[in-house]
């Protein structure tokens, strides 16, 4: 992928000190997320209800933030940085502590948790444009790989010990105070990000020019992303890598599930987790790919390949561990070089928006995929599978005819068509050269070693 060696171990991460202490808050922001959606879909169980309810939870969750995101981009660029991160983590801050008071005062109710899903998927959906788009006010450009991939590895390890801190909480003391844990999650973000200067954080508009609407707004995120030619071209590689591999990925639960039950499914989750978190090292240590675009290729070509066409072949939970663990390494790095790319090819009063469309391409294929990947696995391709006919005539000897081996054909299936994707964004120059194509853009601040943390210092805003 090329890289990027300095034996400047302290000045990769000088002058870093204003991010970390966000990156720290939000880092326990999501932690504590994450142990409250395992609360929700204990008391979603608990309650009586059935596994449809717990995908209901989890598309209550998943469609706001996705379907929001273009207008909350637009929001994020229409307010400084520091206030659209404050909208994000107060808004978490009081669903949830709305949830706690019921609790407290004896109204709280199972159905309760479905609209504070939706709200919290809002929530979310501020949160991605207005973290990525605040990265650049707070490090400086070389930094920025490092620093993408230090956020990512937080959201990766947020997942490993999330729903484990919510088992744990919810076990000994109840949903009451696992709430309770998430609200004071949100209020140490919440300090961190008051606390911290964000220079150039200010909203510029020109004289005299009209105010659009927020929806509008919204769509011109997604129409900068396709006037410009490289952003274009990689963008819709994206969408299609991503709405592949996430029609094989819907499947990997209940394949291993089927195949080995939920000691195996734990394991392989954990290692979703660990892979994640040792991607970001490996960002923080190393810098990213000197090239990004072909970078980022030959990393969809590797998650294909693990993630995908290797699970779906190897049979038993160390193979599975190792190849999801790849895959989720390569997919921080992937994810991390993206980001910098939008960071410093797009103009910063774009930002929100832009990143608000990338968030709502990249999630809009997740419940198309769950919604049809399933059916699809019960009824075309593990009946033919278990029998050895039609297709599986070829495919029988590579994934078997024992249960499962249909959801195992379809990974297989997924991961070929992500991996010739990906090879043609490798073959394509607009992407493999984006960096060079594409120049950067100045950074609307000052180097980052010049940053100071200034509690109380307001946020410059012109008009």
């Amino acid at each position: 992928m090329g890289t990027r060696i300095s034996t400047d171990i302290p000045g990769r991460f000088s002058g870093m000190g204003p991010f970390l202490l966000v990156w720290s808050g939000q880092a326990v922001s999501l932690a504590g997320s994450a142990a409250v959606r395992f609360a929700f879909i204990v008391e979603v169980w608990a309650s009586g209800g059935k596994a449809t309810a717990v995908t209901v939870l989890s598309l209550c969750a998943m469609l706001p933030q996705a379907v929001f995101s273009p207008i909350a981009g637009a929001i994020v660029d229409r307010v400084p940085k520091r206030t659209a991160l404050q909208i994000a983590d107060a808004g978490g801050l009081l669903v949830v502590g709305t949830l706690a008071l019921l609790h407290y005062l004896g109204a709280f109710h199972a159905w309760q948790v479905y609209p504070a899903a939706v709200l919290l998927g809002v929530c979310a959906a501020f949160q991605f444009p207005a973290l990525s788009s605040a990265v650049p006010l707070l490090v400086r450009k070389d930094q920025l790989d490092r620093t993408n991939g230090l956020l990512a590895g937080a959201k990766s390890a947020a997942g490993i010990g999330g729903p484990a801190l919510g088992g744990l909480l919810v076990a000994l003391f109840g949903i009451g105070p696992t709430l309770l844990v998430d609200v004071a999650s949100y209020a140490f973000a919440l300090i961190g990000i008051r606390i911290v200067r964000f220079n150039g954080d200010r909203v510029t508009k020109e004289a005299g020019a009209p105010r659009k609407r927020i929806t509008a707004d919204a769509v011109e995120g997604l129409r900068y992303l396709f006037r410009v030619p490289g952003l274009r071209d990689l963008i819709v590689n994206f969408c299609i890598v991503n709405l592949v591999m996430v029609f094989g990925f819907a499947l990997i639960s209940p394949m291993v599930l089927i195949r080995a039950g939920n000691g195996a499914l734990a394991a392989v989750n954990t290692s979703v987790g660990i892979g994640g978190v040792a991607g970001a090292l490996l960002m923080a240590a190393w810098g990213g790919p000197a090239n990004r675009g072909r970078g980022m290729m030959l990393g969809v070509v590797g998650m294909c390949l693990s993630a995908l066409v290797v699970m779906s072949l190897v049979d038993g939970v160390t193979g599975w561990c190792l190849a999801i663990l790849v895959g989720a390494l390569l997919m921080t790095v992937v994810n991390a070089s993206m980001q910098t790319i939008v960071q410093t090819k797009v103009p910063h009063e774009w930002q929100g928006r832009v990143f608000g469309a990338v968030m709502f391409l990249s999630q809009i294929s997740v419940p198309v995929a769950m919604a049809v990947s399933g059916p699809l696995a019960d009824h075309v391709f593990e009946p033919p599978a278990s029998r050895g006919t039609g297709l599986f005539t070829v495919l029988g000897p590579l994934v078997g005819d024992a249960p499962g081996s249909g959801m195992a054909a379809m990974l297989l299936l997924a991961g070929i068509g992500g991996t010739g994707v990906a090879v043609w964004g490798l073959a394509s120059r607009s992407i493999r050269n984006i960096d060079d194509l594409l120049p950067d853009l100045d950074a609307p601040q000052e180097p980052a070693g010049q940053n100071e943390c200034q509690g109380g210092e307001r946020d410059e805003v012109r008009a």
